[in-house]
C-alpha cells in the first residue's frame, strides 16, 4: 500500500535507469527482478557489489553497497563501534551491520515520491557516492577485523593521510 493517496504514472521504471547507465558504463550486472538490480564495481580498496532496489510503496530508490568483509562474533561490538562512529561522519548515506549475513554495508535512498523521475546522472551520483564511502572506510573495518585494533585506532589509522614527498 502506497503512502500517497495518488501514484503519478512515472515515465520509466527507476531500475531501467540504473539498467541503462550500468550497461553504458560497461558493468557487470544482472537484473532477476523487475525491482532490483545488482551491479560489480571495482573500487580502489576492494570490489563492490552494489544492489539498487525500487521500493515503490515508499517511492524510494534504495541503492546498498558491500564488500567482502564477514564480520565473526567476536568482532561484532567493535565493528559495531567503528559504524557508529563512522557514520557521524558521514552527511548522507550510513554503514549497517547486516546481522543475519554479517556483512558491512553502506546504505542510503534516493527518495522520488509524487512520480519524480530519477536520471543516469543522479544514479551514478549515488553509485559513486556509496564506492567512495567505502573506499574511505574499508581499510578501518580491515584494521578491526584482521588487526584485532579498537574502533578509534582503527578510524584514526584510516584517516591518516600523508602530505608532501619523502
Amino acid at each position: 500500500m502506497s503512502l500517497l493517496a495518488f501514484e503519478p504514472p512515472r515515465a520509466e521504471h527507476p531500475v531501467d535507469v540504473v539498467e541503462r547507465l550500468a550497461a553504458m558504463r560497461e558493468w557487470s550486472f544482472d537484473r532477476d527482478d523487475e525491482d532490483e538490480i545488482s551491479i560489480s564495481v571495482e573500487g580502489a580498496s576492494a570490489d563492490y557489489h552494489v544492489a539498487f532496489t525500487w521500493l515503490s510503496d515508499l517511492e524510494a530508490l534504495h541503492v546498498g553497497c558491500a564488500f567482502d568483509l564477514k564480520v565473526p562474533d567476536r568482532r561484532r561490538t567493535e565493528i559495531q563501534s567503528l559504524i557508529a562512529m563512522i557514520n557521524e561522519q558521514l552527511w548522507i548515506g550510513h554503514f549497517d551491520l547486516w546481522s543475519r549475513e554479517h556483512v558491512v554495508m553502506f546504505r542510503h535512498s534516493l527518495l522520488m515520491a509524487g512520480g519524480a523521475d530519477p536520471d543516469g546522472r543522479q544514479c551514478e551520483a549515488i553509485l559513486k557516492m556509496a564506492v567512495t564511502a567505502c573506499d574511505r572506510y574499508f581499510q578501518a573495518f580491515q584494521f578491526v577485523l584482521w588487526a584485532g585494533k579498537s574502533a578509534r585506532d582503527a578510524l584514526d589509522g584510516a584517516m591518516f593521510e600523508t602530505q608532501g614527498e619523502a
